[in-house]
């Protein structure tokens, strides 16, 4: 069986709001190192363009919720990250790849000078960060949306195992999250495991099912090999070098980047546009609060993209405010 019919088949959600939509087209892009990446367009070619940037150990597929809605009028432009989804393994793991990846996917898909919201959910909004001073993403981030993220001490604030904070938590934190072991089929115990460490409580078990048939399609060799790229992430100053307009959406349950991350990096970023904190949500933020990430993305785009125009870098645009923290569901 091939790769792609394999990553097929276990990721396969046939019905419902997180069954993967048929792309308008498909292409592979080539990252500087040669790695390959496989690339998703949907929506009308003339739409105004979202970028999506997945997090580890998932795949285009986490944001079929997302694309479902926006293609309608948006041209929506997802990628797999090295090694995951339909993206060969690479042996280069690191946040200059991530950069790498990110520059060579806005390179193919959108024109020279064009806007865009760019998108990033936990990696994914690492991967933003990895890129905030280089030159292709400057000349294409309008704004940028991320979701579930930090930019350092990930494994020392995870909450996923429950002990008080300190070098022990730390030490098997790293552990956990970086094992070679396979997570095996999705069984009934694997998703209680995965919702208690990515997922609010009340987290609906069709969401839990798509979660855990994304994340356990992730090869265990790649799922190993970011992890310890992740421990070892230092990222503030790609934060502070963010300048597009970002708002943060964080779930105020989330164990494995708890909101702490949210608050450093609305205290960092020089042009934040808001905190978005929804009240239950965990980690898994697309598939956990579909319409609350879709009407932020809807939002940044008719302020930024397909009104305003206006240059990122502007160091006096009207706009700029202090950001607004919003608490959903409370």
């Amino acid at each position: 069986m091939s790769r792609r019919a394999s990553v097929t088949s276990v990721t396969s959600v046939t019905s419902g709001p997180y069954a993967p939509p048929v792309p308008s087209r498909e292409l592979t892009v080539f990252s500087a190192d040669g790695a390959r990446l496989h690339v998703e367009v949907h929506g009308p070619k003339d739409a105004p363009p979202v970028v999506l940037s997945h997090g580890w150990t998932c795949s285009t597929a986490f944001w079929a919720a997302q694309i479902r809605d926006l293609a309608a009028d948006h041209r929506v432009i997802a990628y797999d990250q090295r090694g995951h989804g339909r993206s060969p393994a690479s042996p280069t793991c690191t946040t200059r790849a991530l950069a790498d990846d990110l520059e060579a996917v806005l390179a193919q898909t959108l024109a020279r000078g064009e806007k865009a919201l760019i998108v990033g959910h936990s990696m994914g909004g690492m991967t933003v960060m990895a890129a905030a001073t280089r030159p292709r993403f400057r000349e294409h981030a309008a704004a940028v949306l991320l979701c579930s993220t930090g930019s350092s001490r990930l494994v020392a604030e995870s909450r996923v195992v429950p002990l008080r904070a300190g070098r022990v938590r730390t030490w098997i934190t790293g552990r956990v999250l970086g094992s070679r072991a396979p997570l095996g089929p999705v069984t009934p115990v694997a998703k209680s495991i995965l919702k208690y460490a990515t997922m609010g409580a009340g987290s609906a078990p069709h969401m839990v099912e798509a979660c855990a048939r994304i994340v356990h399609a992730c090869p265990r060799a790649v799922r190993h090999a970011w992890a310890g790229v992740l421990e070892a992430l230092d990222l503030d100053h790609g934060v502070r070098e963010l300048h597009a307009p970002t708002a943060v959406l964080h779930g105020a349950s989330d164990r494995l980047t708890p909101p702490v991350h949210a608050r450093a990096l609305v205290a960092a970023l020089p042009h934040c546009v808001g905190l978005t904190e929804p009240a239950g949500v965990g980690h898994m933020t697309p598939i956990e609060a579909p319409d609350l990430v879709i009407d932020r993305i809807r939002e940044l785009v008719t302020t930024y993209v397909t009104v305003t125009g206006t240059d990122p870098d502007d160091e006096h645009d009207e706009r700029r405010s202090t950001p607004a923290q919003t608490k959903e569901g409370a």
